[in-house]
């Protein structure tokens, strides 16, 4: 118990502050482009406690992908609705892009601490929470590009297609998620596509601390 009760300590915070940044990059992006929708219902704010979807905290925590409640939208009151759609959706993964450079920085700077200072017991905890919201980061990034709605991906496809396309493959959305799930958990598309893929994004961030997110990685997700 006390061995579950440290990886929450150290994944939970990472974990809601992701989804909540993402979600608040949806809505900031949509306020700045004519839709007040999030701002009305108070959902431009940092509180995790205005996004938090419990199944999806939960699945974040134990598989490595999770969601929070979407911030609204209203298309129809962007300037330009087809076009502004696109960056109102890129935002969202972009924003998780950022997050995980930022935390490939703490994870640079708290490997020089202990190597100049050896203060463990402050660096450390502060490393594997900087080391997994790299890697969380990552992952939300990357999997919401999948060019499926309702994911992003799939939002940013029908905003680039002509309209008539667009509207077709936005029918799929009531069904998108479950494809997606599919598409990642029962087929080899996670091994040897996005798996690898996260990889490589991660290491490109961590450089020569690689081999320490691996082992926080490895460290949190054991049984």
């Amino acid at each position: 118990m006390e061995h579950l009760l440290v990886k929450i300590s150290i994944m939970l915070v990472p974990a809601l502050l992701a989804v909540t940044v993402h979600e608040v990059a949806h809505g900031y992006v949509a306020d700045r482009f004519g839709d007040p929708t999030a701002r009305l219902l108070n959902r431009l704010t940092l509180n995790p406690l205005r996004h938090l979807d419990i199944f999806g905290t939960i699945a974040l925590l134990l598989v490595g992908f999770g969601w929070a409640k979407p911030v609204p939208v209203n298309q129809s009151n962007l300037r330009d609705p087809h076009r502004h759609m696109l960056w109102v959706a890129i935002s969202g993964p972009v924003s998780n892009f950022i997050l995980a450079a930022l935390s490939a920085l703490i994870v640079h700077f708290t490997g020089l601490l202990q190597q100049g200072f050896g203060i463990k017991a402050i660096t450390e905890p502060l490393m594997m929470m900087a080391a997994f919201s790299l890697y969380i980061n990552v992952i939300l990034g990357v999997i919401n590009m999948v060019p499926i709605p309702p994911l992003d991906g799939g939002r940013v496809l029908a905003a680039i297609l002509p309209p008539r396309y667009a509207s077709t493959l936005m029918r799929m959305e009531p069904f998108g998620f479950f494809i997606v799930i599919g598409l990642i958990f029962f087929t080899e598309i996670w091994s040897s596509v996005v798996g690898p893929l996260v990889y490589a994004i991660v290491s490109l961030f961590a450089l020569s601390h690689m081999e320490t997110v691996n082992s926080v990685i490895q460290f949190l997700f054991s049984r």
